[in-house]
């Protein structure tokens, strides 16, 4: 199972044999055809005649032979990426390697070009029942069927097997009789004639779910005479110390360690942006489909990861999400999770709702947003999800849901991850309705034009009667789905809630300090409607809920002076850190001074929502929900698992 499909470069293997004339006649066309297309992209550099190098920004080059560049240029590949130019001549050279790199920069192809340039050229025996050479294991079978294919789509002349749970024994079965040269996986088979094992997200294959089994595997192929080992590929974007000190035992004296993260601080990768979204978990679905529709749109590709198999099922039917979706986990049986798979690539539905079947190593192309719904319990698991999106040099953005009591989880993988996750409020109807209009208008074109002239009489009539510009935008919102919007608050995304903020002058020292204000100019009774008042950065001002239908109300009742001026926020301001934590003056959100209205209320030492320590659940009026006061006993890790 393989991880990223990308570039690679800077290498010098021995100078090719002679071809013979059958084959330089047909590296002869290609030429015309690989420059002709070169020229085309403005990259007539990169793939050069005769020696046909791929070049790599500005490194040197990399010499491989006519008949590998053909394919590798076909995949789109024209230059290489720093870990294939790092590793080509370390794996091609048979040393053993392990290599770390970030997500979406072509760990794949730093095995797989330089092990297939070298079989090629040693001249496999294409003997039938001959035994692999190639190993390559993986911790997923999704994974194994697109490093298989990788392979393939590289590779002409060599035997590609690939061997997962849940697929017919027979084609395997034959496989073995046919006779191997690169195997993806595993089954019973001669492994004695290995030369080279490749494990792929290796610090998920020798965890400890994994590390009987890769045993049990390697066995037959590492003997104790360390000189007779096969070459050892390990590659991963999170590789623990703990893994280097298990991999010794396969390993021999000297290997060559490859780390293009090193001790940076930023473990993710670079092309993603990551952001936060404060939201109860009632009310992250509807959230959730919002969130798609600004970022994603009805046009692009989504991946939502879920901790658990019932809630993939449970959101991927969820009617807040407008755009086709699909759910990936590994109670599917294996077909469907292959044909799920490959109908998300082709782009047969736009949201595909999963668990961490996908999260490592799938390389699909143009992800526009990963969404992941709550902080995951490890740092790599974020890592590897966030890096589904921001591939092979694009751009992409990584959200990630989470409540108020999951704060220090959240300060916790960005501590780890090397990141800052920008805090931001929910999308906003501006937003949604900016969003949907465009999608709206990208169905228009896809209307054909054989098709106007049916409806043009009925176009004309419903201009008479409402004019143009009404006519059509009713027409443009009908299309986009968005004629009901609703209000939600950008503190903690709650329904029906819309979130103003009152900026001051000077520095506040206390809460007290703005409902004296709020109340001098609105009322005593203002206080039942205000929620979860929090001080904005530098105590500069506050922000609060109030029920959206007391908007209209609360601005005509408010004069701005000169000290202090009242805004409905369009988007999150930044708040008081301490007020993020669950510590701090009666926590966030204790600006709400009563039960009533539907608020959170929290008091000194309470966690947010009201949490009152270890053990105790949250009260929510407005619900009218009280959930176990005292009967939680879980875990942390369990208490989120919902």
């Amino acid at each position: 199972q393989l991880e990223d499909q990308e570039e690679k470069e800077d290498c010098e293997p021995p100078a090719p044999k002679k071809k013979k004339k059958k084959d330089q006649l047909a590296a002869d066309q290609v030429n015309g055809q690989i420059d002709e297309a070169a020229d085309m992209n403005g990259n007539s550099n990169d793939v050069e005649t005769p020696k046909k190098k791929i070049k790599k920004n500005t490194e040197g080059d990399t010499e491989v032979s006519a008949v590998l560049v053909v394919p590798i240029f076909t995949r789109g590949v024209t230059y290489l990426f720093d870990i294939q130019v790092k590793t080509f001549n370390h794996v091609y050279d048979g040393e053993d390697v392990i290599a770390q790199a970030r997500t979406g920069t072509g760990k794949t192809f730093s095995f797989a070009i330089p092990l297939v340039e070298k079989l090629q050229k040693d001249s496999v025996e294409m003997t039938r029942g001959r035994a692999p050479q190639v190993l390559v294991l993986t911790p997923t079978r999704e994974l194994a069927i697109q490093v298989a294919k990788d392979f393939k789509d590289i590779s002409k002349r060599l035997a590609i097997a690939c061997f997962y749970g849940g697929s017919s024994y027979n084609p395997q079965i034959n496989a073995i009789r046919n006779g191997i040269d690169i195997l993806i996986q595993n089954h019973k088979l001669d492994l004695s004639k290995v030369k080279h094992v490749v494990l792929d997200e290796v610090d998920q294959m020798l965890d400890m779910g994994f590390a009987a089994q890769v045993a049990e595997i390697l066995a037959s192929s590492y003997k104790n005479n360390s000189d007779s080992k096969p070459q050892t590929l390990l590659f991963s974007a999170t590789c623990p110390p703990w893994v280097y000190e298990v991999a010794k035992k396969y390993m021999k004296p000297g290997c060559k360690h490859v780390d293009l993260i090193g001790k940076k601080t930023q473990k993710t990768a670079t092309t993603v942006e990551h952001l936060a979204i404060a939201c109860h978990w009632s009310q992250r679905a509807a959230v959730i489909g919002d969130v798609i529709q600004v970022y994603s749109g009805s046009h692009g590709r989504t991946i939502v990861f879920c901790e658990t198999k019932k809630e993939a099922n449970k959101l991927s039917m969820n009617a807040s999400i407008k755009q086709s979706a699909q759910s990936l986990h590994g109670d599917i049986p294996q077909k469907r999770r292959e044909l799920t798979l490959k109908g998300f690539r082709n782009g047969a539905f736009e949201v595909l709702v999963a668990t961490n079947v996908a999260a490592r190593g799938l390389d699909i192309p143009e992800v526009d947003l990963v969404v992941q719904c709550s902080p995951p319990k490890d740092v790599e698991s974020y890592i590897h999800r966030s890096g589904r999106t921001g591939r092979a040099g694009r751009t992409g953005v990584c959200i990630c849901f989470y409540q108020r009591k999951e704060e220090d989880q959240l300060r916790y993988v960005e501590n780890k991850a090397g990141i800052t996750f920008r805090r931001v409020g929910v999308p906003t109807a501006n937003e949604i309705i900016k969003s949907s209009s465009k999608d709206a208008v990208r169905f228009l074109d896809s209307v054909p034009v054989t098709a106007i002239g049916y409806f043009r009489a009925s176009a004309e009539k419903l201009i008479e009667e409402r004019g143009a510009v009404d006519a059509l935008a009713a027409a443009l919102a009908h299309i986009s789905g968005a004629t009901s919007l609703e209000q939600r608050s950008l503190l903690n995304s709650d329904a029906g809630y819309t979130t103003m903020q009152l900026v001051c002058s000077q520095e506040m020292h206390n809460l007290g300090y703005a409902w004296r204000t709020i109340k001098e100019h609105l009322g005593e009774q203002i206080e039942n409607h205000i929620h979860r008042m929090t001080f904005l950065k530098d105590r500069t001002g506050v922000c609060f809920d109030v029920p959206a239908d007391k908007v209209k109300e609360i601005q005509e009742n408010w004069k701005d002076g000169r000290r202090w001026q009242l805004t409905v926020a369009t988007e999150l301001p930044e708040l008081e850190e301490k007020q993020l934590s669950n510590r701090g003056d009666r926590g966030f959100g204790s600006g709400n001074r009563s039960d009533r209205g539907g608020g959170f209320r929290g008091g000194r030492g309470r966690n947010f929502g009201g949490n009152r320590g270890h053990g105790n659940g949250f009260r929510n009026s407005s619900g009218g929900h009280s959930n176990n006061r005292g009967g939680h006993k879980r875990s942390f890790s369990q208490a989120f698992d919902y």
